[in-house]
């Protein structure tokens, strides 16, 4: 069928008519009319179907058409990642081109301050069609950026990879606040449980739409190499020596094995770039343009890229990991044979992946073709059917619950030893005359914090000890001076005097002169004081004392000495040393 034929708006078959559509997908032909007769839709397809068409051809062209309401949310599209997000707001943007007043927004987390600035002033003025991640929106809507009583709209794309994320309460409360006569789109490329319990819950009377339910395409040329984990790399090489390969994905199962490979790559001068979640949202742009530009020719990925990515020129796909789900499988090689075009598939199974890939061929109904491995590389473990392999840790807490239950009966006589150790030690220390009488003091004496304490007194006495030992090798010392040096420290006092009494006359310094005189002034207060003083205290006024190179300078016999506070406390120490140097 073609769009022609569909009951769409004509401004949105022109824009078909200059993108080159034609012709209808099967997806497309049985959900556009549905969603234009106002009715629930829940569509399970394959991935590379055409569902986002699906879904905003009839919405655009009912918005444009029909009088709803221009400064408020028309239409509310949750996406699961941000990529996706944007991938659906190029679409809008290329299938609204002749819809004048019709706007649209994407709202996704990882932007700065301006990005946030303009979706909280879009959300506001109400933008026709919203596109937002589950996380995203729900922080708006707590901010109250967002008025959600008009939407006319809900749609949930990949609603299965939204329940695998972890999403399913955030979409439950932003389903509660749409009103009643919203019209809810639901599509997954699965239909597990979870996606049976929620579609009961949100859709009314909906209209299902099931086509090849998680098949991947039949274009798809699928095969396998089994090998070591060691051997991954070198055949990876050897692929990418065979043929000139420029759109290539090739999926990872950790960020770690990412980085490791795209460096490989890079060492094979192979022009590739890696895509993870550690990577900030311009770097995941940056990254996703080049490659849909053509500027690179492999990306190494996580399952970021593994959903709703529309890129239609790839050529292969390489497993390096095997992934834990069949579904992920399917979805990981759908980015290739899009668009009616032939894709190649090849998965690296280690010999610890051998169940989930078993698992993977029964959920495809026909065994995937093994390749033998290039040569140089050595021989390929043997593929025989391997055991369902244990999450991380569960072994080893297996063993563990077996130790404990044998040897659960021996810690019983442990304990009693142990408290029989205790109380002997107990009547040991009573008997002791040192052992504290108080459990209090006992308590101190065994804790650490009373070890401590009872340390640092005997460390203090050890100090004072040597001090007053020091102190005593001090006087000593000075006791047992000889007499020959006193005699040279007068004979040098006496020079140093004449000396600077000549160097005065010489050089009439009048600064000096006048320092003497406010130093001489009489005081009669201090005189009276001096009169009473011993006879020690005069002979200090009038001779210099030296000791171990210290040196003080009398002031003229003529003048009498005054002493302030400050020369009163300089003195003191030097007098302290004169005593003991007569001692």
């Amino acid at each position: 069928m073609k769009f022609e034929e569909l009951p769409l708006n004509n401004n949105v078959l022109d824009a078909l008519y200059d993108m080159h559509f034609d012709t209808c997908t099967p997806v497309q032909e049985k959900c556009i009319p549905g969603i234009l007769k106002g009715r629930d839709v829940l569509g399970v397809a394959q991935t590379g179907t055409g569902k986002t068409a699906a879904y905003l051809l009839p919405i655009l062209s009912k918005i444009d058409s029909n009088n709803y309401p221009d400064n408020a949310i028309n239409c509310l599209i949750m996406s699961p990642t941000r990529e996706l997000a944007q991938q659906i707001d190029q679409a809008m943007q290329g299938f609204g081109y002749y819809l004048q007043g019709v706007s649209s927004v994407a709202v996704y987390g990882g932007n700065d301050g301006n990005r946030y600035d303009q979706e909280v002033k879009s959300l506001r003025l109400g933008a026709d069609v919203v596109i937002a991640t589950p996380g995203r929106l729900i922080s708006h809507i707590n901010m109250g950026n967002i008025d959600m009583s008009k939407i006319s709209f809900f749609v949930l794309d990949e609603a299965d990879r939204m329940l695998d994320m972890g999403f399913a309460d955030d979409i439950m409360s932003i389903a509660k606040g749409l009103p009643k006569t919203c019209q809810t789109i639901m599509f997954s490329a699965t239909m597990p449980d979870k996606i049976n319990d929620l579609a009961r819950t949100l859709l009314k009377n909906p209209v299902e739409i099931k086509l090849a339910v998680s098949k991947p395409a039949e274009k798809i040329k699928q095969c396998a190499y089994i090998c070591y984990e060691a051997q991954k790399l070198k055949i990876i090489e050897d692929i990418f020596k065979k043929g000139d390969l420029k759109r290539v994905i090739v999926f990872c199962g950790s960020k770690l094995k990412v980085k490791q490979v795209a460096a490989a790559l890079h060492r094979m001068n192979v022009n590739c770039s890696e895509m993870h979640s550690d990577l900030e949202q311009a770097q995941r742009d940056e990254v996703m343009l080049n490659f849909k530009s053509g500027q690179l020719d492999v990306l190494v990925a996580t399952d970021i890229v593994a959903r709703g990515i529309d890129i239609d020129d790839i050529s292969m796909v390489i497993n390096y990991d095997v992934p834990n789900d069949a579904e992920d499988y399917v979805h990981r090689i759908g980015r290739t044979a899009r668009a009616d075009r032939d894709g190649q598939a090849i998965t690296l199974v280690a010999q610890d992946d051998t169940y989930l890939f078993e698992q993977i061929e029964k959920f495809l109904g026909k065994e995937v073709e093994k390749i033998q491995l290039p040569e140089g590389i050595g021989e390929a473990p043997e593929y025989t059917s391997g055991r369902r392999p244990q999450r991380r840790g569960t072994k080893a807490k297996s063993i563990r619950r077996k130790d404990r239950n044998q040897t659960a009966h021996k810690h019983k006589p442990r304990r009693q030893n142990d408290q029989q150790n205790e109380t002997s030690q107990t009547v040991d220390a009573s008997k002791n005359n040192n052992a504290p009488k108080d459990s209090e003091q006992r308590e101190k004496q065994t804790s650490r914090k009373g070890r401590r304490k009872n340390v640092q007194p005997q460390r203090n006495n050890q100090v004072a000890k040597q001090k007053s030992e020091n102190e005593r090798t001090d006087e000593k010392s000075t006791e047992q001076q000889p007499k020959n040096q006193n005699k040279r420290c007068t004979q040098n006092r006496n020079k140093n005097r004449n000396n600077k009494s000549r160097s005065q006359q010489d050089n009439n310094q009048p600064n000096v002169e006048g320092r003497n005189k406010k130093a001489t002034k009489p005081n009669n207060e201090r005189q009276t004081k001096k009169q009473g003083t011993s006879k020690n205290q005069n002979k200090r006024q009038k001779q210099e004392v030296t000791y171990q190179g210290t040196r003080k300078f009398e002031a003229p016999k003529n003048q009498q000495k005054t002493e302030s506070g400050f020369t009163s406390i300089i003195k003191k120490p030097l007098r302290w040393l004169k005593s003991l140097s007569k001692k």
